[in-house]
């Protein structure tokens, strides 16, 4: 009987060497004569263990980590495939079972509980571990039922704006058409971020699952995944997904011969930041340039060719069948206040224990940072921290004991975002984050009004004079009220959001933008 080794096959996995780790352990095993399996599943989320391979015992899966190819050879040597739970429990790479790795072990993982588990590619391995359970239940109920079970979970739009799920689904429900669509924003381009890309890299039928369940909730008989160019590996396991899951009979005219019918088609995005923006992702999607449209009308009204459609982002959607699978109190049983259930986020930047991590609503940034992240991995002091990406706000050290809630960041001034939080050491200029941006609202603007376009350019140039010390006082005044034009008079976000960052860095480390004051002594 072989045995099971899993290798990811996760983007992050294959740019350190996953591959050619696979390869170096079916080598290693045919020159021995072991019969192994090499299964490539998706990423555990414990970024610097990659490649994390793991080997099935009847114990569980015995992990290893970070595995090169190199190592390899050395891992068959001291017993990596020996039956039961020691294996090479003394090689120096031997991690003990995955799921004890604290890491691991403290998190609470709904959305994400197959991902590195499954096979990403097999329908029976997905069914096996619960999928298509929330799928089942959604085609015994009426359309009206899906939506307010969606609602009762408390589940909010997990791709920044945080919009309540249910509600937008209900907004579509009821507008009357000839067609309908479901769009999942898979133009995931926040810094820090990579939830969406784990998820239909690792588990792509829990995403094609839970867009199959909106179709059905809203009437809705087509769907179109927009992922962003730079994500190839995302856009190919996607593809291959929908085919083996319209080969089941998922997707097609009639879903799992229901009658019901929901087609599924992905469409590669080009590069522009912008069409993350749900009504700018439309006119993409449409073949124009992506440009923000001005709301109202509502995309659940009047969306993509003129139709009502639901668009939401990757997690939002993977989220929907655990709802519907397990009830929506018990969703919403983790989480705190109006944030109900679990959020994936994504530790990256200077923290040494990158990865993802997800847990329910309520703790603390400090608790995710310190003691989940193990801090910065230079070792020098924490300085800044910014959560939701290239347009949030940097929270100083001191406040770093706000809860990760979307209330509560928004009391501090802060956002919760897509969830992706980039720490900094006390070697970063604040003056320089700033100026970036401004610099990358320059550059990603779509162009159509004035604060936004005009605006970014006017404040690279004022924050430039600043750290030069030409006239700081009256530039500091101009970059103000520069910021209170693009935050009031923008467009979409893009423009909106820019000065949250820029005023963040300025009002918690004003130090930076005077030239004249003390540098930080050297740690």
């Amino acid at each position: 009987m072989s045995v099971k080794i899993y290798v990811p096959c996760d983007a992050a996995a294959l740019s350190v060497g996953a591959d050619q780790v696979a390869a170096a352990i079916a080598a290693q095993a045919a020159k021995r004569g072991e019969a192994v399996e090499i299964i490539r599943n998706g990423s555990r989320g414990m970024l610097w263990l990659e490649p994390l391979v793991e080997v099935a015992t009847q114990q569980g899966r015995m992990a290893y980590g970070s595995v090169q190819a190199s190592d390899v050879a050395g891992l068959f040597e001291a017993g990596f495939i020996a039956a039961g739970a020691q294996g090479a429990a003394a090689h120096p790479l031997a991690l003990g079972l995955t799921e004890k790795i604290p890491y691991f072990a403290r998190q609470q993982r709904l959305t994400f509980a197959r991902c590195g588990i499954t096979d990403p590619y097999s329908i029976e391995d997905y069914v096996a571990h619960g999928g298509f359970v929330g799928l089942e239940k959604a085609l015994a109920m009426q359309p009206a039922a899906v939506v307010e079970e969606v609602t009762a979970s408390g589940l909010r739009g997990r791709g920044g704006a945080a919009f309540p799920t249910g509600i937008k689904w209900r907004t579509a429900l009821a507008a009357s058409a000839d067609q309908k669509y479901i769009v999942c924003n898979a133009d995931e381009g926040d810094s820090g971020t990579f939830a969406d890309r784990m998820i239909m890299e690792g588990d792509p039928f829990v995403l094609i699952e839970g867009m199959i369940i909106a179709g059905l909730a809203v009437e809705a008989t087509k769907g179109f995944i927009y992922i962003r160019s730079e994500y190839p590996h995302a856009y190919r396991a996607m593809n291959k997904a929908i085919e083996i899951a319209q080969a089941a009979g998922y997707l097609g005219p009639s879903v799992k011969g229901s009658g019901r019918a929901f087609r599924l088609e992905t469409r590669l995005g080009a590069g522009a930041y912008i069409c993350g923006e749900e009504t700018s992702l439309l006119d993409s999607l449409e073949g124009k340039r992506g440009q923000v449209r001005a709301k109202p009308p509502l995309p659940a009204i009047v969306g993509l060719f003129g139709k009502p459609t639901v668009i939401n982002n990757v997690i939002s959607l993977a989220s929907v069948p655990y709802v519907l699978a397990h009830g929506a109190k018990a969703y919403a049983d983790f989480g705190m206040g109006r944030s109900r259930g679990t959020l994936p986020v994504q530790l990256a930047g200077n923290i040494r224990h990158g990865g993802l991590f997800e847990t329910a609503f309520g703790i603390s940034l400090r608790s995710l940072i310190e003691d989940i992240g193990g801090g910065t991995q230079t070792g020098k002091p924490l300085r800044a921290v910014q959560i939701g990406g290239p347009l949030g706000a940097y929270l100083p050290n001191q406040d770093l004991d706000v809860l990760l809630d979307y209330e509560a960041l928004a009391a501090a001034k802060g956002m919760v975002g897509h969830g992706g939080i980039v720490v900094f050491d006390t070697s970063v200029d604040m003056a320089k984050q700033a100026r970036f941006a401004m610099e990358f609202c320059v550059k990603e603007s779509c162009g159509k009004c004035t604060p936004c376009r005009i605006g970014s350019q006017r404040g690279v140039e004022t924050i430039d004079r600043i750290i030069a010390g030409v006239e700081r006082a009256k530039n500091l005044e101009v970059l103000e009220d520069l910021c209170t034009v693009m935050t009031d008079g923008s467009l979409c976000a893009m423009g909106g959001l820019t000065p949250l960052p820029v005023m963040s860095a300025l009002n918690n480390f004003p130090e930076d933008f005077n030239k004249s004051a003390p540098k930080l002594a050297a740690e």
